[in-house]
């Protein structure tokens, strides 16, 4: 079998769906690769390089959508590229048919199967074939990038000697993937970063890339991620407008706004709206990654930076995965090689297109002349979001002295208690035990009671709490030996002189481990 990606006929796409690299790979699957000529050139690979890894270089289009079985693309194919498709031919490209039911029609009438790759299911064993979430990483990161390059600042905090520079303010609204990616970028340049989500069990991961989370004043229940499959779903009315509330009284301070909010299958919410653009410090710069599905923001234009009233940048580019096309089109090519590798069990080069698997069948859209969207849900939990933890409750001065009250008394309690017991057992034991075996008991119980003492006050300043108490307990065995090495007995002599010998090795070696981690964490 053979699978062959032409060039991308979309206006400015770059991008390529097959690297030099994963035409190897593909290759040990068993498959025949084929390209273009100059399908790779603006994303950076020549020809010269696809020949030497094994890729035979067709001169047109139509040759290569004629030889190939498999055709992988970036881009949706244009209604030119459908009509060289035909009976056993399978297209894998992004192909959104929620959005293009006549291009979904126009293919399941050519007899073709079509892979949609961003509808491969949110599911674990899916994530290497997950491309919405690699191209959306880049764009993220593309981003910040793009809003620093319109920014008139640095991003960072710095004093110099001709002058303080504040650091920038960074608002991203949705934490996605390419949320998370745009919040990671920003905190590595310096500023300081803010991150909004409808979904609270994105906060911890927000605040543990140094970020802060916009948390809303908000009664109401909150979304779970677990069932939408990990993407936000339409919020109430009396949701949003507590959320425009706090993105009015952000937008004064805030000085670059990336916004990725997006809901599957509908038009980008409006998030950022013009009255908070009016709100904003000339200079400031929003970049909207929803411009393709209408934008988060009111003045947003798909493929067009514009500049406000007030002087607010308004970037609506569609294209950044594009914009960083060599390594867009390289983690593209993996996705794309790992969904043949689930089609190609045997790694024979023989395609068996399971539609059982739920991988498969979920990114299917039309197969043998049947239209198979919408699939039916995955079989397996999509994802298992983790609930907030509750936060804990800050106690009033009352009621810490009235803690601290009951916490001393029942401490008390449990002492006089443990004395009570302690001293009628010493006591039954003076009526009814001989002599010699009392002296040897007080003995052993003050000696229980000291080495306790000893052991629970040990400082863990300068070693660990482990090495602490085994260096006490070690201590307290070799004073009991040194008391027994002046018996008179040879043999108690020697297993005190055995002890002392032992003990002071756990000692010493207690104390040279503790040096070497403490090393550990000391500057050369």
């Amino acid at each position: 079998m053979k699978i062959g990606s032409p060039k991308e006929i979309f206006l400015g796409e770059a991008r390529v769906a097959m690297t030099p690299d994963s035409a190897l790979q593909l290759q040990k699957l068993g498959y025949e690769c084929l390209i273009e000529t100059g399908a790779g050139k603006a994303a950076g690979f020549s020809d010269e390089a696809y020949t030497k890894a094994g890729v035979t270089v067709l001169e047109s289009a139509a040759a290569l959508y004629g030889s190939a079985d498999f055709i992988a693309k970036v881009r949706p194919p244009e209604q030119s590229e459908v009509e060289l498709l035909g009976p056993g031919k399978t297209l894998i490209s992004f192909f959104y048919p929620a959005q293009n039911k006549e291009l979904l029609e126009a293919a399941n009438a050519k007899g073709a199967n079509v892979i949609a790759m961003d509808m491969v299911p949110r599911i674990s064993r899916a994530q290497k074939m997950d491309a919405l979430s690699s191209m959306a990483n880049i764009a993220g990161y593309r981003a910040v990038i793009e809003a620093g390059n319109n920014f008139g600042r640095f991003f960072t905090g710095q004093v110099t000697a001709a002058g303080k520079i504040p650091p920038a303010k960074v608002l991203v609204i949705g934490a996605g993937v390419a949320g998370l990616a745009a919040v990671g970028t920003s905190v590595s340049l310096g500023a300081i970063t803010y991150a909004f989500d409808v979904r609270p069990e994105v906060a911890e991961q927000i605040e543990s890339m140094g970020a802060n989370f916009v948390f809303l004043d908000f009664a109401g229940p909150a979304q779970d991620g677990a069932a939408t499959g990990g993407y936000a779903a339409p919020s109430s009315p009396e949701f949003r407008e507590a959320q425009l509330k706090k993105f009015r009284e952000l937008a004064p301070d805030i000085n670059i706004v990336i916004t990725t909010a997006l809901i599957p299958g509908r038009d980008a919410p409006k998030l950022w709206l013009e009255d908070m653009v009016a709100a904003m410090k000339p200079g400031s710069v929003i970049v909207d990654l929803a411009a393709e599905r209408g934008g988060n923001c009111d003045l947003t234009v798909a493929d067009q930076k514009i500049v406000s009233p007030n002087g607010v940048t308004v970037i609506g580019y569609t294209d950044f995965p594009s914009r960083m096309a060599t390594q867009a089109s390289t983690l593209y090519a993996t996705n794309i090689r790992h969904m043949m590798t689930d089609l190609t069990p045997a790694k024979d080069g023989v395609p068996v297109h399971n539609m059982d698997d739920d991988v498969i069948r979920g990114a299917t859209v039309t197969k043998e002349g049947a239209i198979t969207y919408p699939p039916p849900p995955p079989k397996i939990q999509a994802i298992a979001a983790a609930k907030p933890k509750e936060k804990v409750k800050e106690l009033t001065p009352e009621e810490k002295r009235a803690a601290e009250a009951a916490a001393f008394k029942a401490q008390t309690r449990n002492q006089f208690t443990l004395l009570a017991v302690s001293g009628a057992l010493i006591l039954l034991a003076g009526l009814y035990a001989p002599a010699s075996f009392m002296s040897h008991f007080i003995v052993f119980v003050l000696s229980c009671y000291v080495g306790f003492q000893v052991i629970w006050n040990v400082s863990h300043s300068l070693h660990t709490p482990l090495m602490a108490v085994t260096n006490a307990i070690s201590s307290i065995i070799i004073l009991g030996a040194l008391m027994q090495i002046g018996s008179g007995s040879i043999l108690v002599i020697i297993l005190a002189a055995l002890s002392v010998f032992m003990a002071g090795i756990n000692i010493f070696g207690g104390f040279m481990v503790t040096r070497r981690m403490l090393a550990m964490f000391q500057k050369s």
